[in-house]
């Protein structure tokens, strides 16, 4: 059981270093690294689980356990690596918001 809680350890050490290194997730579109693995939208890992399938080797695994672990909703135990960054990672710019506070609403004509 000991090997077990060590591997998983490892596991997640692992995931905490890893970030996306191509795609639209990739350093091309989030430099400059790209985004971390453990902050990739589920529906983009359930792209590779239902559709692509996940790539070889070890990326794919750890991509994998991601997947399993965020369609689990066991993904809180990310969080540790987010505290450490700042946050989760923006995934798209943020956009300019306004607001029309003053009250000055137009409303519809009668009847309508």
């Amino acid at each position: 059981m000991d090997d077990l809680a060590r591997q998983m350890q490892h596991d997640l050490e692992e995931i905490g270093r890893t970030h996306m290194p191509f795609g639209k997730f990739g350093p091309q579109f989030c430099p400059p690294n790209g985004v971390p693995i453990y902050d990739l939208p589920a529906e983009y890992l359930a792209w590779f689980a239902n559709k692509a399938g996940f790539p070889k080797g070890r990326f794919g695994k750890l991509l994998q356990m991601v997947y399993q672990m965020k369609v689990d909703g066991s993904d809180v135990v990310f969080d540790v690596f987010r505290r450490r960054r700042g946050g989760r990672t923006p995934l798209r710019e943020e956009r300019q918001r306004s607001f029309d506070l003053s009250g000055n609403r137009q409303t519809p004509p009668e009847g309508a």
